[in-house]
Parts: structure tokens; C-alpha cells; sequence
């Protein structure tokens, strides 16, 4: 599963994480830093990936749109990159799952 993550995630997490997403990749990496929530979404549905992020503008976007893209939505408040990471390790069968799953467009998480 090839996760993009949102500008509200740090861009660390690709590298941290590339063990259980590979190919994942930050939005700055793809030149998408200050892009607005449409161009992202887009980008996630061109390029087969699952938006991530802390933002529920996308969730909104999921519900209006289905999906593709799915989008997962991380309920985190602020908090350490090294939480984040153990929240995506803790529940990555569940993420896995659902990126397969083609009746649900997004996850909440926790």
C-alpha cells in the first residue's frame, strides 16, 4: 500500500515507515507543499495512492466523492513523529486491510 502524506505529517515518516509502506511518499517530495486539498486528492487518485493525514477536510472530500483515493484519517492531535509512527505500525494489518477493501473509501484511526 503507497500511503501520501500530508503536509500536517512530517516528511520523516516516509523513510521511518518505508519497511511497512514502501513506496510511500510526503507531499513535499512531489511537489505538493502548498498545495490546496483538491490537487492532492487528485494527484492520490492519478498515482494510486491512500492520502494520509490529521486534516478533515479529506475525510469530508471521501464522503462526497468515494474513492479513489481512500484516505486515512489519523485522530492524533499533536503529537511526536515517533507516536505517529508506532499508531501506522500498531494498526498496520487494519491499513493493509482496507486497501483492499473496495466497500470503504476511509479510515479513522484511533
Amino acid at each position: 500500500m503507497r500511503l501520501l502524506f500530508d503536509q500536517n505529517l512530517p516528511p520523516r515518516l516516509t523513510r521511518t515507515l518505508a519497511d511497512v509502506y514502501p513506496d510511500s511518499v510526503h507531499v513535499r517530495e512531489v511537489s505538493l507543499r502548498e498545495a490546496d486539498d483538491g490537487v492532492i486528492w487528485e494527484y492520490a487518485k492519478q498515482n494510486g495512492f491512500t492520502i494520509v493525514s490529521k486534516d478533515s477536510d479529506f475525510q469530508q472530500m471521501s464522503l462526497l466523492y468515494g474513492w479513489p483515493p481512500k484516505f486515512i484519517w489519523l485522530r492524533v492531535g499533536n503529537c511526536s513523529v515517533q507516536a505517529i509512527e508506532g499508531l501506522l505500525r500498531e494498526y498496520s494489518a487494519i491499513i493493509h486491510r482496507f486497501g483492499v477493501d473496495e466497500s470503504v473509501a476511509h479510515l479513522m484511526l484511533p
